[in-house]
């Protein structure tokens, strides 16, 4: 990966109204953040109006507290005049060979059900056979590299025609997408968005909304069509713990979670 280019307008603007920004946007006052970080409101104050420059131990620290992620923690060191903190490991660097082993051996582990790992714009970076299943018959162009879930979810020619439901499982991707690329500031993100937003919804996609009566499902199921059956899974979303790394920071994996018992049998099915 590289750096974000949203970092390099950013710097410019200082780092006082880049915190004051990240603190509005936690509904965090400048007396709360200050006891987090062992601050004191005035200082937190001076530093967001740019009458005093903080040091970078106290920007990782009002960082760490305001939840901001890892690529623009260097963004807010830079603001400030130092060096970023974190590095950027390519991810086919020897040093993350043990990551990336141990990624693949997890996502396989998840087999029959679905899993992949994505990265920061969702670009596929690993996939299990469970995945390979479900994109049976998508066309070769959607499937040439960079890989894109979110693309071949969405597209009309990729699984779209295939969710049952698609109206308001797509309304939920962008939901979450619109979320990321306002806290991430990303001109990836942003043209992901505006691409997989204009994309025209294939007849049969469902309502708008869920049905008017629950299903019996303890969270919005994707249900997408497979040989003839309906398979409903619930997704999950994993990231890393406190990562060293803007790659790492960068990197989740989602699993696909049978929603129903056919679902289950028909996966375990297969597999044998």
């Amino acid at each position: 990966m590289t750096a974000d280019a949203s970092s390099v307008p950013a710097a410019g603007r200082g780092v006082g109204p880049l915190l004051r920004a990240w603190r509005e946007r936690r509904r965090v006052s400048q007396l709360e953040l200050a006891s987090r970080a062992g601050s004191s409101a005035r200082h937190i104050s001076f530093v967001e109006t740019g009458r005093s420059r903080p040091s970078a131990e106290l920007v990782l620290r009002l960082a760490e507290h305001l939840e901001v992620p890892v690529r623009e923690r260097n963004a807010l060191l830079l603001a400030a005049g130092y060096a970023p903190h974190y590095p950027e490991t390519p991810l086919d660097d020897p040093a993350l060979d043990t990551l990336r082993a141990g990624l693949e051996r997890l996502i396989r582990g998840y087999e029959p059900y679905p899993a992949l790992v994505v990265d920061a714009a969702y670009d596929v970076v690993a996939a299990n056979r469970g995945v390979t299943m479900l994109l049976d018959g998508v066309p070769e162009r959607l499937l040439a590299p960079p890989l894109n879930a979110l693309r071949l979810t969405l597209h009309p020619e990729g699984l779209a025609p295939r969710i049952r439901n698609l109206r308001v499982w797509r309304g939920h991707l962008l939901a979450r997408l619109e979320r990321q690329t306002a806290l991430h500031r990303s001109p990836r993100l942003r043209a992901l968005y505006d691409e997989v937003a204009a994309y025209p919804v294939p007849e049969g996609g469902g309502p708008e909304a869920g049905p008017e009566e629950p299903e019996p499902f303890p969270a919005l199921p994707m249900q997408v069509e497979h040989a003839g059956r309906t398979l409903s899974f619930l997704s999950s979303i994993s990231t890393f713990n406190t990562p060293m790394d803007v790659t790492v920071a960068e990197l989740a994996v989602e699993t696909l979670l049978p929603a129903d018992p056919a679902t289950a049998e028909y996966l375990q099915g297969r597999a044998l």
